[in-house]
């Protein structure tokens, strides 16, 4: 009885009112909008560049602090040290060393994948992070339109370095999703909430970004360039989040009875009804198809190089309780390949009083595993050599044995593996938020009993 106290969703009292309850609002922001201040540089950029790394010293000379950046989770690709349960000590883990169900890892691919780093020459594991140089100032900073990277991060032949100098600003959200809406190699193929849309977004996408002005930096602050937020793909702790208490701590629901569920739902559950609502994203990922000569390419449903997708729009979030933490499939972990392995298992439960119930998008693969060891493989996809070239697993999984430290048995097989994503963006107006009748009900989405419920908690014999 305690523990349902805890995590009852809403007194019961008050069952009966709560299914012809409306939609409340919260109460406006008191703090205004921030206005960013732009400083206009084409007077001060003069000459020519005859490298980007020449475009960083130029921007290092009045900007001396920014060489913090290569000290950044953003440009090493690795967190802090962590705890990671059932692994001893602490590790340091980011994109630059974690497997996923997208592109499956970085390393040995790090020529392809570092179109997205914000650096330049990071093409294998001699690139030297320290050199302030080998930052890209311009990728976030830039404000045209003709500056586009390449493999290994470095600007693609034909951008004038000089007029992308000039234009330079506080980053716009253009920027931010040129990496975060494309990453996994398309357009929403890794998140369900970030896509090209929001770059100019109408209110019911996003009220933050469409209705109010919000750009990325506005939320996401970065002092010292550190910037805030936390991807659970990559990260297992919630060390420098960004919540929505930070804005709205002091603002409540004018209905006590929508007040209550705080202690339980997530503010993203109600306010993130779908997502991917004006763009597909990617739901399902077999690699196992990959390789098919006699099948035609078409990004939304087979490549030859990557294999069979399924993608959807307008997708009701599956839900968990999540307390911000998640454990995490680290490179050489055993599996069984009978069963599904999740890549970053959510953690929380009915019982953590932390947990709340959350929006997630659940990425399905299936993609390669060693069959006598029993792990995960990293093929070597992209270059001479890799799978994009000779269509050939076994030399894929061989030739990455160097770069991921994972030996080879010669005998593999596709295991299915799953990835949560817990939304954030794409928080739609008060009025579209979810209703009683949306979660509670013969027609409510939540699948009560596996959160740990026997039932509807509105229901007198809806307990755990």
């Amino acid at each position: 009885m305690a523990t349902f106290a805890k995590k009852l969703v809403v007194p019961v009292l008050a069952v009966a009112a709560l299914l012809l309850a409306g939609r409340t609002r919260l109460h406006p922001p008191k703090t205004p909008l921030r206005v960013h201040p732009h400083f206009d540089h084409t007077a001060v950029i003069t000459g020519t560049f005859a490298t980007p790394q020449a475009v960083t010293k130029r921007c290092l000379a009045c900007h001396p602090d920014a060489a913090h950046v290569t000290r950044t989770a953003h440009f090493t690709w690795l967190g802090a040290e962590v705890a990671i349960p059932g692994h001893p000590g602490t590790h340091k883990i980011g994109k630059k060393n974690l497997i996923n169900n997208f592109c499956i890892a970085t390393v040995g691919n790090e020529k392809s994948c570092t179109k997205c780093h914000a650096g330049y020459g990071w093409v294998d594991q001699t690139f030297d992070f320290s050199k302030a140089e080998n930052v890209d100032c311009l990728v976030c900073h830039e404000r045209g339109s003709g500056y586009v990277k390449g493999p290994g991060g470095m600007p693609t032949p034909g951008v004038d370095l000089v007029a992308a100098a000039r234009s330079v600003g506080t980053p716009r959200r253009e920027n931010c999703l040129t990496c975060h809406a494309y990453g996994g190699g398309g357009q929403a193929v890794k998140h369900g909430d970030l896509d090209s849309s929001l770059e100019h977004p109408p209110a019911d996408e996003d009220v933050h970004m469409g209705r109010h002005g919000f750009l990325c930096v506005d939320c996401h602050v970065a002092p010292d360039h550190e910037i805030r937020g936390r991807s659970f793909s990559v990260s297992v702790e919630d060390a420098h989040e960004v919540s929505c208490a930070g804005c709205h701590a002091d603002h409540h629901h004018k209905d006590a009875r929508v007040e209550g569920h705080l202690r339980s739902v997530a503010c993203q559950t109600c306010h993130i009804p779908t997502f991917a609502r004006a763009i597909a994203t990617k739901k399902d990922w077999d690699w196992s198809k990959a390789g098919d000569p006699t099948r035609k390419d078409d990004p939304h449903h087979y490549l030859k190089i990557k294999g069979e997708f399924v993608y959807e729009q307008d997708v009701v979030p599956e839900y968990r309780w999540f307390n911000r933490t998640v454990d995490r499939y680290l490179l050489g972990d055993k599996i069984d390949p009978d069963a599904v392995t999740v890549l970053n298992p959510p953690r929380g439960s009915i019982d953590d009083p932390k947990a709340r119930i959350w929006p997630f998008k659940v990425h399905h693969a299936r993609q390669p595993y060693d069959a006598q060891h029993r792990y995960l493989l990293a093929p070597v996809t992209g270059g001479a050599g890799g799978y994009w070239t000779t269509f050939d697993w076994p030399s894929a999984f061989a030739k990455a044995e160097k770069t991921a430290g994972l030996p080879f048995s010669g005998q593999y097989g596709f295991a299915q593996t799953d990835m949560y994503w817990p939304l954030s963006h794409m928080v739609v107006p008060s009025q579209k938020a979810l209703g009683c009748t949306d979660c509670h009900g013969p027609r409510g989405r939540f699948d009560w009993k596996a959160l740990g419920y026997t039932g509807d908690p509105i229901q007198i014999g809806g307990r755990p």
